[in-house]
């Protein structure tokens, strides 16, 4: 019977990619779900799984680090970061899953990882195309509430806003944390919804109310529903000119 390792520091997380995994490979048998990178690589040195999802930012040992010190296994990172690609197939990994995960692309991977050799010699320098093809827009978030995970929709969302740590996901009646950074959220969001209009924030078209310009030549969006009030930096106010 084949066996994985799930490694990720968000345990909801790690319990979803569990779950689907079951639900879609009932023959695959998850051994361990550590939460970082020090109990992972302990972890695959026990139970020596046949497979290892790994989260590529967690605390201790980076996911990373983990495939190169781990033994036999063939790895598979489940990351929200699609800057480390390159370094992950040079760490022979079988795939780069991109969160959020949809149903289609793991269906890809369990695929994949059911066939001999897999996909462990791929070309590094082809990693970026093809990952290009495959990161289509967010239509979900995957958000941590208390002991459980939610899926927010994305159309429900009208802007995203850095914090010191995290992001906020924020509708209508409730603020959502994420982990995920705004510079790596945006190639993620599509472009005829969200624009971002400040280094710290990225507001969708439909939440607009109305641009306002003060006397200085400042922009500011009223946000719909409510009274949010966002500024628009100079670098973004071309894009609100004719509103």
């Amino acid at each position: 019977m084949p066996s994985a390792l799930i490694a990720d520091d968000e345990p909801n997380l790690s319990a979803e990619l569990a779950s689907r995994l079951t639900r879609f490979w009932p023959e695959l048998q998850v051994v361990s779900m550590p939460r970082n990178g020090v109990d992972a690589l302990a972890q695959l040195n026990e139970k020596r799984p046949d497979f290892a999802f790994l989260d590529i930012r967690m605390p201790g040992i980076d996911g990373l680090k983990v495939a190169q010190l781990a033994p036999q296994v063939r790895v598979v990172f489940v990351t929200a970061y699609d800057a480390h690609a390159v370094e992950a197939f040079d760490a022979s990994a079988v795939d780069y899953l991109l969160k959020p995960v949809t149903d289609e692309r793991l269906l890809r991977c369990i695929t994949r990882l059911q066939q001999q050799g897999g996909a462990s010699a791929q070309d590094a320098a082809t990693v970026g195309a093809s990952l290009a093809k495959e990161m289509t827009p967010i239509r979900w978030l995957t958000v941590a509430v208390r002991d459980t995970t939610k899926l927010v929709s994305i159309d429900d969302v009208q802007y995203f806003q850095a914090t010191d740590k995290y992001t906020e996901a924020v509708t209508r009646e409730h603020r959502h944390l994420i982990r995920t950074p705004l510079k790596e959220l945006l190639p993620r969001l599509d472009s005829e919804q969200f624009v971002q209009i400040h280094r710290g924030v990225i507001v969708a078209y439909a939440a607009v109310d109305y641009v306002e310009h003060d006397l200085l030549g400042r922009l500011r969006i009223h946000v719909l529903g409510g009274d949010t009030v966002l500024p628009v930096s100079r670098a973004y106010a071309a894009l609100f000119k004719r509103m």
